[in-house]
């Protein structure tokens, strides 16, 4: 598919976040890695084995775009910043809270300057996987938001006393990630943000008491419109607006109305992957604060949480009532988040997954034709 069928189309009509449930015989492929038992190169064969056949199973439920399913990660976020230089992962004392749950204990923590590293894994990761996509999709990287580095536990004080020197270093790091991404192949790159979702939450202590919710608000933006000054103008960048998903199980609640006079207004991307799957979500009302023409907003209004198919007019009827705020042609629809944020994946089956993506494709073709 040439590069301005995706410069026209994406985000697709019938998109999706990113994340698909892992296998079994993955699952046990990592465990016996962990153990010692599986050789690094028996465990990427075993990846990219499953990576072959997902791709091909999210081709014939008729989606325009595949992922990886973020088979070779562990997280949708830490693997991806772990490897950048300066930042280092690493197990925490505790899980993060979840409705009625706790995550696995894991964190990341800023330990040098920041920078991008040429050797990155996810560069030949994404090669090798738009190798075995070949040309019959677009093939779409998902890395977390440059603002996954700003939650007030990661920054080192040490290293970085001041936060705008800190944003200047991941501005420079994003930016040179996006240029080997481009120069892999990428051009549809989603960028991941759970830290920008919780600034509009009530739910959320913002910080440590150091900056107001609106001055964050206002760094978030400079920082992702900062990475995207210099993009090439044939790479789609979307953001995926989260409130968590972790086992079927979400972080926190709220409308995105205090971030939407700012970001839908102002960030510079393609597109908008946003949650709408439950009365948490709040309102379509703050979708008024979109610009009008290119910009696509995907309705999150299917669930990735459980596997019951919804209502097809009900899902019609949220598009239409999403539609009174944005113009229909600037939607498209998709679940709310991945089936998979972390390896431990959603409460349904595979079978459950592809039908609601199958479904997505339906409905898609039915409002848009």
């Amino acid at each position: 598919m040439s590069n301005t069928n995706t410069l026209t189309k994406a985000p697709f009509r019938a998109d999706h976040v990113g994340s698909l449930l892992r296998p079994d015989n993955l699952h046990q492929a990592r465990k016996e890695f962990k153990e010692g038992n599986l050789t690094a190169k028996q465990l990427r064969e075993i990846e990219t084995k499953e990576i072959k056949r997902i791709v091909d199973k999210q081709i014939e439920a008729g989606l325009e775009l595949v992922t990886d399913g973020e088979f070779r990660r562990s997280w949708w976020h830490f693997d991806f910043l772990e490897h950048l230089n300066g930042v280092d992962g690493y197990v925490s004392k505790e899980g993060r809270p979840f409705k009625g749950i706790k995550t696995e204990k894991y964190n990341i923590k800023n330990t040098g300057k920041i920078s991008f590293n040429p050797e990155h894994p996810f560069i030949q990761d994404f090669i090798e996987f738009n190798e075995i996509v070949d040309g019959r999709a677009v093939a779409k990287q998902t890395i977390p938001s440059p603002n996954q580095l700003f939650p007030s536990e990661i920054r080192n004080k040490e290293i970085y006393p001041n936060i705008e020197d800190y944003a200047k270093d991941i501005i420079k790091a994003y930016r040179d990630a996006i240029k080997a991404f481009y120069h892999a192949g990428v051009r549809y790159l989603q960028f991941d943000d759970v830290y920008l979702a919780g600034l509009s939450s009530p739910d959320l202590p913002y910080n440590d008491g150091e900056y107001t919710r609106d001055e964050l608000i206002d760094l978030a933006l400079r920082v992702v419109n900062g990475v995207l000054e210099d993009k090439p103008e044939d790479l789609i960048v979307t953001t995926h607006l989260c409130r968590g998903n972790y086992q079927s199980k979400w972080a926190f609640e709220g409308s995105y109305a205090s971030i939407a006079p700012t970001f839908f207004a102002k960030e510079k991307v393609n597109g908008f992957f946003l949650e709408y799957d439950d009365d948490r979500s709040g309102s379509f009302q703050p979708l008024e604060h979109i610009s009008t023409g290119d910009t696509r907003v995907v309705l999150g209004v299917v669930t990735s949480k459980s596997g019951e198919l919804e209502d097809k007019e009900a899902i019609k009827s949220r598009i239409k009532a999403a539609s009174q705020h944005v113009p229909l042609d600037q939607l498209c629809l998709s679940t709310q988040c991945g089936f998979a944020s972390t390896h431990h994946g959603n409460t349904l089956t595979e079978e459950q997954q592809w039908n609601k993506l199958k479904f997505i494709v339906e409905i898609a073709k039915e409002v848009w034709g």
